[in-house]
């Protein structure tokens, strides 16, 4: 086994992997990015690419007020008291990190812009803000990675063929809907148009994000190792000193001075892992879309450490629709007026337009895996069941609801509530009441039941176009239909706890000298709760700014000479 000797060992290429290799590099150190697959970027760049991060210097240069007092009120109220993942010093450290990671970015000439309007999706509690705190990159020209153009991991839009940012991808749907949604489907086509004639491979979402820090990695001179997995620790007296990795079938061990940084995602694609952190919940990793390196060895090898951990049955969910029916807009219809969620006793069992892993925990909770969408054919009348692929609308028309997702099961249709019930194996007489009482007060605006369309949040992601409100519709247009909606995730959200440094603890609430986390492989810092559109990114990219600082500070240890 050849050594190769580094000051950080950085395990992970994903957004919180990229931000450390940088604060290394800026505080004098040498950094290492060890990547397991054949692309850059992991789920971050799988993602919206949306960072969600209070007080941060884009909001602030649009005029945009926010202080890092009320960023703290919002998270003490989102999150409440869920034990050592996401203490006081843990959200004081997530803050004002995350702010200067943000400016750190900016200064390096990474292009970010606010996500105008997307609100926190707790708006209404102490601390939140309706205009929201979310960031997310331009859309962005990967040629200029040059011959790394093909190693970032394909991004959440990619297969849609339309260079549309993430707080622009919310518009599509609706664009016959109101001026503002067409406005912005036009401007969405006729960059995807003029991109194409230019041959410019523009990205946006997480693929913008990590190609741009991407590119400033690689013009700093910082080395990426790809196809490169991890397979053990290595630990002296009792300190993590580096990690074995298998690179181009030969072992090497990583002999790291200062620390070693895990930024490798979590588990969900694991299914023993799953199965065994699960509880009662029916998981074995069949629903998750997440990265399909995430496989949780790392987490393993600093768990057979005895490092402390928690959450580990938590992720970032998100529901999903089975597979035949994934690409249409069926997965985000809940949030629209003239949707309903009821669970197998045929009732409402959570405020559908709420955040996504908000439902699906509710899902779990209410005895609703699955759950069944319900629609009218008004909904079907005012929306396009699919988003368009590449420049061609046509099939992304309202009522266009094809027939072979009927014939095929997907899609379940009848006259009345009560056939429809028997058709999917609810009890009649309580969907048709439960439609019923829904629709006598949506037909006002109002749901007294769950308080669907009162924030802001469920405002922005509904349709501005009805009245009286944006979020809310009743169901009263035969025929109905029904679709199963599944708890899906995009990754794991529980794993290593760590200190406000990124530090791993041990079960004794003592460091493990040397050993560093951040990211999906940790128990995040916003616990069960999703705060706003990016908070996990902004949560893996935190504290590896964090932890580089806290590395940088650290005596050198002894290791072999550099190859």
């Amino acid at each position: 086994m050849t050594d190769h000797s580094v000051d950080l060992a950085i395990v992970g290429s994903g957004g919180g992997g990229l931000i450390a290799a940088l604060a290394a590099l800026d505080a004098g150190l040498k950094p290492l990015i060890i990547e397991k697959q054949r692309f850059v970027g992991g789920s971050t760049a799988m993602s919206g690419g949306v960072v969600w991060m209070p007080n941060n210097p884009v909001m602030l240069a649009d005029g945009v007020p926010d202080s890092h007092k009320a960023g703290l009120e919002y998270l003490d109220a989102a999150v409440g008291d869920i034990g050592p993942a996401s203490t006081i010093a843990r959200r004081e450290a997530f803050l004002e990190n995350g702010s200067a990671m943000v400016t750190m970015l900016i200064n390096k000439g990474v292009k970010l812009i606010r996500c105008r309007g997307y609100s926190d999706y707790y708006d209404l509690l102490p601390g939140g803000h309706a205009e929201g705190r979310s960031i997310e990159g331009i859309p962005w020209d990967l040629r200029q990675l040059g011959e790394w153009q093909d190693k970032v991991n394909p991004g959440m839009t990619r297969s849609l063929g339309l260079v549309v940012t993430t707080t622009e991808l919310n518009e599509l749907p609706l664009y016959t809907r109101s001026l503002q949604s067409f406005l912005t489907s036009a401007r969405v086509f006729l960059r995807t148009a003029f991109a194409r004639f230019t041959g410019r491979d523009l990205v946006t979402n997480g693929m913008s994000l990590v190609g741009q820090t991407l590119k400033v990695v690689l013009d700093s001179g910082i080395p990426v190792w790809l196809n490169s997995p991890v397979t053990d620790l290595i630990v002296e007296d009792g300190r993590v000193v580096g990690v074995e990795v298998e690179r181009d079938g030969s072992p090497v061990a990583v002999r790291a001075s200062r620390g070693v940084l895990l930024a490798a995602g979590g588990f969900e694609r694991n299914a023993e892992m799953r199965r065994k952190f699960s509880g009662d919940q029916p998981n074995e990793a069949q629903w998750t879309v997440g990265n399909l390196g995430n496989t949780g060895e790392v987490l393993s090898a600093a768990m057979a450490l005895g490092a402390k951990t928690d959450l580990m049955d938590e992720a970032w969910w998100n529901p999903l629709t089975v597979k035949g029916l994934q690409g249409t807009t069926f997965n985000v219809a809940r949030k629209l007026p003239g949707t309903i969620c009821v669970n197998k006793a045929a009732k409402r069992f959570v405020n559908e337009s709420n955040s996504y892993v908000e439902f699906c925990q509710a899902q779990y909770a209410h005895n609703s895996v699955p759950c069944w969408l319900i629609f009218d054919d008004g909904f079907r009348r005012r929306y396009p069941m699919t988003r368009p692929r590449g420049l061609n609308i046509i099939h992304a028309l309202p009522g266009r609801l094809e027939q072979k997702w009927i014939e095929d099961g997907w899609i379940t249709k009848a006259d009345t509530p009560e056939e429809l019930a028997r058709k999917i194996g609810l009890d009649p007489a309580t969907l048709a009441a439960t439609i019923a009482s829904f629709n006598e007060a949506a037909g006002r605006g109002h749901d007294p039941e769950f308080g669907r369309g009162l924030s802001a949040y469920n405002k922005v992601m509904g349709d501005r176009a009805h009245h009286p409100n944006a979020a809310i519709g009743p169901l009263s247009t035969p025929p109905y239909y029904a679709t199963a909606i599944f708890p899906s995730d995009v990754g794991t959200c529980g794993g290593l706890i760590t200190d406000e440094h990124g530090r791993v603890l041990a079960e004794d609430d003592h460091p493990i000298p040397g050993l560093y986390a951040t990211g999906n492989i940790t128990a995040t810092v916003t616990g069960r709760t999703y705060p706003g559109a990016g908070a996990s990114i902004a949560n893996t990219m935190a504290f590896g700014f964090a932890a580089a600082r806290h590395v940088a500070q650290q005596e050198p240890v002894a290791t072999p000479a550099a190859e």
